[in-house]
């Protein structure tokens, strides 16, 4: 394991490494882990012992944490990225600890005029404005963890949305483990990590004089939680994303336990147990290993205990159940949840077009396909400002795509070329879906142009890698 928790590809351990690296793991999330005796080890369930592995004393890393139970290997690394990542989903898919709504509860701290802008420009997307509104209000109240949580929340999110790594779809399954986006701006990896330093400063300082002061414990949480998203997503450091998730969960527990009407530290409390209640068998048995356990159905009632609550992470809780009730399979519930947020951002198109995802998935394509368009046309209306609303004709594409519709397919990845500044990911995208549909109406020439397009966009990502084997094979489905 190298520096940070990234991975450095070993897949197996001495008997001997093994209380060390167990100790290492207790020591980075600061919980309790078992330590057994090398001795007592079990022997590997695969019998490979001398066989597949290089030395007869070495153990598979699989072996280790499925504690002797005969499943398929499992490395610690991914074991840990799976729980950090979905853990940080659990934290908050798109904000952490804001406010409710355009009516902005009493409840919001700190208590300031520009509170309504600030989260009306939040919510709608509007990035750029809600970090001048969150800065103007944290530097009236420079001595407030409620303020610079705001102002760190509204700082990472923006940077993520120009990295492209908000978009509920990427969530619906274990893909976004592997996702690469754009390259984070190193001065704003400074600037979060900043305010992070900043915020918990100003709360271990008020819990080291008080340390069941319930706010102080909440806004610690909040801290955490958005730093363990930050590491995540940016870093890619996955112990240190994990333990910041642990602890987030550790600090909102506590305040449920001082105070069980604190709905808002449900969101957090409850994002943890439905993730580590749903984790397949071997993975929950590597997370109880260090202490970590959890319950689906608990966590999904939290989750909806704080959404209805009208509390500051209502819509937070909103859009992390968008996304678990999509993994449960749950598309009503979760479009229930989309059609009830969606009127209030009119703005935001990402709450419309995870609608038309939803309604795919449910398998009224129709409705889907009519949904996409309504977006896309409000998009070129100017509702969305400057905003990537070109996702949705990615989306249509896809949808027409997987009707066997290529022509009309073609047409709406198309579209995507269109829009000024269109991202160049969904751009990527696009021609190289329009190329395969070319391909398919046995338009080589206009394809192969599109195959050309995608290398131009970036010669060096996996699209391109695509096109440049498109362009010596004509694509067939």
């Amino acid at each position: 394991m190298g520096e940070n928790g990234r991975a450095t590809g070993k897949i197996y351990a001495t008997k001997a490494e093994i209380p060390l690296h167990l100790a290492r793991l207790r020591d980075i999330l600061d919980v309790p882990v078992l330590i057994p005796a090398a001795e007592h080890c079990l022997p590997c369930p695969t019998g490979s012992w001398g066989k597949d592995t290089p030395e007869p004393d070495r153990v598979h890393w699989a072996c280790l944490l499925m504690g002797g139970f005969r499943f398929r290997f499992v490395s610690p690394v991914i074991v840990l990225q799976r729980l950090a990542l979905l853990v940080m989903v659990a934290v908050s898919l798109l904000k952490t600890a804001q406010a409710a709504g355009p009516s902005v509860p009493s409840s919001l701290r700190p208590a300031d005029p520009l509170n309504a802008a600030a989260v009306d420009h939040y919510y709608n997307l509007d990035h750029a404005a809600a970090v001048e509104d969150f800065e103007k209000i944290a530097a009236r109240h420079p001595n407030d963890p409620f303020a610079l949580n705001h102002l760190l929340s509204a700082t990472l999110i923006r940077e993520l949305y120009r990295m492209g790594a908000i978009n509920t779809g990427d969530y619906a399954n274990d893909s976004f483990i592997g996702s690469a986006h754009r390259p984070a701006d190193p001065a704003q990896k400074e600037r979060i990590k900043q305010l992070v330093a900043q915020a918990e400063k100003l709360e271990n300082a008020e819990l080291s004089r008080n340390p069941d002061n319930i706010d102080m414990l909440y806004a610690r949480g909040v801290t955490r939680g958005q730093f363990a998203i930050y590491t995540a997503l940016i870093e890619r450091a996955w112990f240190s994303s994990l333990r910041n998730a642990v602890g987030a969960r550790h600090d909102h527990e506590r305040v449920l336990e001082l105070d069980p009407a604190y709905t808002d530290a449900k969101l957090v409390v409850g994002g943890h147990n439905y993730v580590l209640g749903s984790l397949p068998f071997t993975v929950k048995v590597a997370a109880a290993l260090v202490g970590l356990s959890g319950d689906k159905q608990k966590g999904i009632q939290y989750l909806y205990d704080a959404y209805h609550s009208g509390g500051e992470t209502s819509v937070d809780a909103g859009m992390v159940l968008l996304v678990f009730l999509r993994r449960e399979h749950r598309y009503a519930d979760s479009l229930e949840v989309a059609s009830a947020l969606a009127p209030r951002f009119p703005r935001n198109y990402l709450l419309p077009l995870e609608q038309g995802n939803l309604l795919r998935a449910m398998g009224k394509l129709d409705l889907a396909e009519q949904q996409y368009r309504s977006v896309w046309q409000n998009g070129r209306e100017g509702k969305y400002g400057f905003l990537h609303y070109e996702l949705a004709a990615l989306a249509l594409g896809d949808l027409l795509r997987s009707e066997k519709k290529y022509a009309a397919a073609a047409a709406a990845y198309e579209q995507v070329g269109e829009v000024p500044n269109a991202d160049p990911e969904f751009l990527q995208k696009a021609n190289l879906g329009a190329g395969e549909m070319y391909d398919q109406l046995q338009n080589r020439d206009l394809a192969v142009k599109k195959y050309q397009a995608v290398v131009a966009v970036d010669s060096g990502n996996a699209e391109a890698d695509k096109a440049r084997r498109r362009m010596k094979e004509a694509y067939r489905e």
